[in-house]
């Protein structure tokens, strides 16, 4: 009985010791960023302590809107371990002030490279320091100002430019036209004789000269007869 109480303790022992190390051998490892292909992006996040003085409590770091998260320390140091490899985006989550964003490119070897965010172009490379550096944007901004009438939107309307654009055309030609020189006033004058005057034929004189001439050719026959 004492041998084999003996030999279960030691197995025990040993057993917790295989397990303590490989607990410390993990954790090293994802310190390290390499554990099974999974890695941990580090950096910093300007200090709000001049704002407020619990700003690390209500701050935090989200990966690709909270898929992955990770906790500031007292000097605004931050570290998000088991990310695999690919493209992210890194945020600063607080309820008052707003950080720039930062995309995170991990290749499959565990190389690193932080670049700018741009929505419209995300093939665009524009790279930035690593460690991560969040900067301030500034205080989160959580209404709309009120639009106030002005008198441009007046003017701007369709329904007045519609009307204003005819009247200045009609108080702004005559004087146009009388800077111009005598010569090209009375061109202008001979051209607008010109287009009052009755392009098509009178339909009265025709239906004159038609009945006219039939009256007279039968006027004719007459007589010859």
């Amino acid at each position: 009985m004492d041998f084999t109480f003996k030999m279960a303790a030691t197995l025990i022992i040993v057993f917790a010791a295989i397990g303590f190390v490989t607990n410390n051998v993990l954790a090293n490892a994802a310190d390290e960023g390499n554990i099974q292909g999974l890695y941990a992006v580090e950096g910093k996040v300007q200090s709000l302590q001049d704002f407020s003085e619990d700003w690390v409590i209500r701050t935090k770091v989200l990966v690709d809107g909270g898929q992955y998260f990770g906790f500031l320390k007292s000097d605004g140091s931050f570290q998000v371990h088991n990310i695999p490899s690919g493209s992210y985006v890194f945020q600063v989550a607080n309820a008052d002030f707003e950080f720039e964003p930062i995309r995170v490119d991990i290749n499959s070897k565990g190389k690193i490279r932080a670049r700018k965010v741009s929505y419209l172009q995300s093939s665009a490379v524009n790279t930035v320091p690593y460690p991560l550096k969040f900067k301030l944007r500034g205080p989160v901004n959580y209404f709309r100002t009120r639009e106030t009438w002005k008198i441009t939107d007046l003017l701007m309307n369709p329904m007045v430019l519609m009307m204003l654009l005819p009247l200045l055309l009609m108080v702004l030609l005559p004087k146009l036209t009388s800077l111009q020189d005598p010569e090209t006033q009375r061109e202008m004058q001979e051209m607008q004789s010109t287009m009052q005057q009755p392009q098509m034929p009178d339909i009265s004189e025709k239906l004159t000269n038609l009945f006219g001439a039939d009256s007279t050719s039968k006027s004719k026959q007459k007589k010859l007869k």
